[in-house]
This record gives structure tokens, sequence and C-alpha cells, in this order.
């Protein structure tokens, strides 16, 4: 039974994700900002929305773990699966040099988290700063992409729909978002204790997974309409989304307590797979995330799962 909820969370998660991410573009796009500040922003946060809930709830309801394995593994898995996987099937571009500030700053939140946990702890003042940075990330980004005054064209599908529609699809997604939080802790943790596994390795693998399936599908449909700046700006900002709101909101809300697994396993392999992808990138106009790019990248995720599993 716990298999079933856990799939339904994930199919709550995925089309709650969906219905946040069409919504929050069509909302962005009425104020003419460019395609990767769409990717870094709206679309990112859209696609971090599970883990947020997931990290929220998972700390409110006292599995510190789900909540923090859930960013941590979501990060890795965004970049050595999801990016990973649409390099194989579709060669990204790096076609904006505004990614010279967004994936060193990506690195940056991530040796911050290192440096903030590794009193085993997550308080409420480190989580308040976390949100501080995002306010401060968020509208310089914001006041970059209108003086460029890069705009998608106001042509599009989703400036059309009506606000009346928007709001209803953020609702459903919201309402969605909830419930498949609500079913992937419960049935996550069940299944960590029936398996004798910890919920850590649970955290960063099945429910890392789950959350991360909206950057999955919006990374594939953005590459295949040959967006690929929301492509890329989706993965690179949904990773700084994911621990600068996921983990400021959820230490707020109830300042998280560390397993060392974290602090000497997971967060180095957060560390290197995002300082690779930096590399992989270069230059940052003109470079390209090639298939054998995305070849190694899956790699290293595989060998990740391998060790939490087997090792």
């Amino acid at each position: 039974m716990n298999y079933i909820l856990l799939v339904a969370g994930f199919i709550f998660l995925l089309y709650g994700g969906k219905l946040l991410v069409k919504s929050g573009v069509a909302l962005a796009e009425r104020f003419r900002i460019s395609p990767l500040v769409v990717g870094l922003t709206v679309v990112s946060f859209g696609t971090s929305a599970p883990e947020l809930f997931v990290s929220v709830m998972a700390g409110i309801q006292g599995h510190p773990d789900v909540a923090i394995g859930n960013v941590i593994g979501s990060n890795i898995a965004n970049i050595t699966l999801v990016l990973a996987l649409t390099a194989i099937v579709i060669p990204i571009p790096v076609r904006s040099s505004s990614v010279k500030i967004d994936a060193p700053f990506m690195i940056l939140v991530s040796f911050l988290l290192w440096l903030f946990v590794f009193n085993l702890h997550l308080s409420r003042l480190e989580g308040m700063l976390f949100l501080l940075l995002i306010a401060i990330y968020g509208t310089a980004i914001f006041h970059w992409s209108r003086k460029k005054n890069s705009a998608r064209s106001n042509q599009e599908q989703g400036v059309q729909l009506s606000v009346g529609k928007v709001i209803l699809l953020f609702v459903l997604a919201v309402l969605g978002l909830v419930a498949g939080s609500e079913l992937l802790v419960r049935s996550a943790s069940s299944i960590a204790l029936e398996l004798g596994l910890g919920e850590r390795v649970i955290a960063v693998t099945m429910v890392a997974f789950g959350t991360s399936l909206p950057e999955l599908v919006t990374s594939l449909v953005a590459a295949f309409k040959k967006e690929m700046d929301i492509s890329i700006g989706n993965i690179i900002g949904s990773n700084i989304f994911n621990i600068l709101v996921v983990l400021g909101i959820a230490s707020v809300v109830n300042p998280l307590e560390i397993d060392k697994g974290f602090l000497h396993q997971d967060i180095f392999w957060m560390l290197g797979t995002s300082t690779a992808l930096f590399f992989f990138i270069l230059p940052f106009k003109g470079g390209k995330l090639t298939r054998w790019k995305g070849v190694v990248l899956f790699c290293t995720y595989c060998i990740y799962v391998y060790i939490l599993y087997f090792r």
C-alpha cells in the first residue's frame, strides 16, 4: 500500500508542478522578462514547489532527514539526471552570458549550505539569511532583465490565458502539491522502515527523484521547443531556490537537525556536481552541454545511487 501511495504522491507532484509552471509563466510574461530569467525565477520556483511542500511538511512532522535529503538529493538529480537526460536527447547550447553570474551563485549558495550545516544544525537565523539572499538575487536579475528588455513575444499561448484561468490553475496546482507532498513524506518514511533503510537514503533518492519530476518534464519540453535558456535556467534556478527558499522556509518553520551522513557524503556530491556543471557549460556564451557530457553526468548519478544502496 505504501508503494501505491508513493506513486500517487509522485503523480500529484508531477501534475501540480506542471500546472504551477503554466500559470506562473503566463503571469511572468506579462511583465516582459527574458526566457532565461523566466527559467531562473518563475519556472524554477514552480518546479521547486514540490521540494518546498515536501521539505516543509517533513520538518513539521519531525522528519528532518527527509526535509534536507530531499533538497540535496534533488539538486544532485537535477544536474546528473534531469539535465543529463535532456542533454543526451538534445544537446543544450549555452546562449546567454548571464549564466556567468547564475552558475557561480549556485555554487556559492551550495558552499554556504555546507558551511551552515557544519555544526549539524540549520537554525532559524540561517534560514532567514537564505531568504534574504533569494530576495536580493531575485530582485537583481528581474531588474537586469527589464533593463535588457529581452522579452518573449506576447503572441505565445501563455499570455493568452485569462487571469481567472491562471488563478484556477494556480489553486489546482497548490492543492495537488499539498496532497502529493503529504503522500510522499508518509509513504517514503514507512518504506524506509520496512526496508531497514535510513530516511536519509530514501530522501536523497526516491523522494528527491519524485520532486525532480517537474524539472525533468519542464527541461525536456523546453528543449524540444528550442527554449534552451529555459531548459538550463530551470535547473540552475531550481538548485538555487531549493537551498535558499525550500531550506530557508523549512528551517524558519522548524530548525533542522542534520544527519552526519549528509555532511560526510551527500553534500560533497552536490558540491561536486554543481562545480562540474559550471565547467561543462564554459564558455558562458557559445558553450554547449553535449551528449557525452550528459552521459558523464548520468553515469555520476548511477554511481552515487549505487554507493548509497550497495556500499
